[in-house]
């Protein structure tokens, strides 16, 4: 028999969302979960008129996502100039006997080994401590990350659809779905999707928020990063935030955040993006007419991965970091992503527990 999927709200009120970048949405609304009897055909139509729209050229470049919450490309030729790690030391979730009830947390995925352990891993940690019921499993979107780490390292993440297989052959009865994404984009409506193309295998299949969905969430994440960066405010010091960035709508999230920042005072706060608006030229303008000093730098990103490594610590002259150093700042590069912060952490697991309390 057909069975339903569960959206938490985030696609049917992507448009809600992002009406303003700094406006009042009702977080009520926000954080309502969808209703449980909802076809799986309507949540795929629901994810298919999201307000987000993207090129030809970027659906296809799938290592450079706009969408995704961790979005690295993996830098094939260039990864021999630095280690990422000791893939042995992560678990990568891929394992049977998962029981009927099942956590299966989607990310983009990234190929530095270390943060993907810190990170992603990390919040799989958390997500099997919150709910030991659930069996933690992982998929990652992006096969380009997975067939690298598979070819480098010989360890195989299983994609979306391998996730999905596996646990309908262990006769799993209620899904759970926690994507680590940041927003409510292209790249999450995509899983969303394909999720719901296996919805018929499972009697329950739920989906967890985002990270960044209702203003209770955007506060959260604020106050994580203050607090988390607190040691380098000492009145001379710029402290910028490097996202991704999309075309799409839900770029709107990185406006928002800095509008956050800046009402709450903390106007040493900037956010920008490595692939849209606001540029590393339109930080470095805002930085600039200030009276600092040094620039410290850190990823708006749930992993430190090639995006982090590169565009923002790169010794290359449109590295943000050059970037600030050819303005005569001192620039420190805090290389490590969002997801190794336990207020984040916690975020994804208030989503994931939400989903699950849609199925009472």
């Amino acid at each position: 028999m057909k069975k339903s999927i569960a959206l938490a709200a985030a696609v049917v009120l992507a448009a809600a969302s992002f009406a303003s970048c700094g406006g009042s949405e009702s977080p009520a609304a926000d954080n309502k979960p969808a209703d449980t009897t909802t076809a799986a055909a309507e949540t795929t139509a629901a994810a298919t008129t999201a307000e987000e729209t993207t090129t030809a050229a970027e659906t296809t470049k799938a290592e450079e996502t706009t969408t995704t919450a961790d979005e690295e490309k993996p830098a094939e030729d260039e990864e021999e100039d630095y280690t990422t790690g000791d893939a042995s030391l992560d678990n990568v979730r891929n394992q049977d006997d998962i029981g009927e009830n099942e956590l299966l947390v989607l990310s983009f995925g990234t190929s530095f080994n270390d943060s993907r352990r810190l990170t992603i891993g990390a919040i799989e940690d958390t997500l099997e401590n919150e709910f030991p019921d659930y069996s933690v499993r992982r998929g990652f979107s992006a096969n380009i990350i997975i067939d690298h780490v598979n070819r480098r390292d010989g360890i195989l993440i299983d994609d979306i659809e391998a996730a999905l297989k596996r646990a309908e052959d262990n006769g799993v009865k209620t899904l759970v779905v926690q994507p680590t994404h940041l927003m409510n984009g292209l790249e999450y409506n995509d899983i969303v999707k394909e999720v719901a193309d296996h919805a018929d295998a499972f009697e329950n299949v739920v989906f967890g928020e985002p990270l960044l969905t209702s203003d209770e969430d955007f506060k959260r994440v604020e106050e994580a990063i203050v607090e988390w960066t607190k040691e380098y405010d000492d009145g001379k010091t710029a402290i910028c935030f490097m996202g991704h960035g999309t075309e799409a709508e839900s770029n709107a999230v990185y406006q928002k955040m800095q509008d956050l920042l800046t009402a709450d005072g903390h106007t040493n706060y900037f956010v920008g993006t490595v692939e849209a608006s606001p540029s590393v030229d339109d930080v470095l303008a805002l930085v600039q007419k200030g009276d600092y000093e040094r620039v410290v730098l850190e990823p708006l990103m749930v992993v430190a991965g090639d995006h982090a490594n590169n565009d923002m610590a790169g010794d290359e002259e449109d590295s943000w970091k050059s970037v600030f150093e050819a303005a005569g700042y001192k620039v420190e590069c805090l290389l490590r992503g969002l997801g190794e912060n336990e207020t984040i952490r916690q975020i994804y697991a208030d989503h994931a527990k939400a989903a699950i309390e849609s199925l009472k």
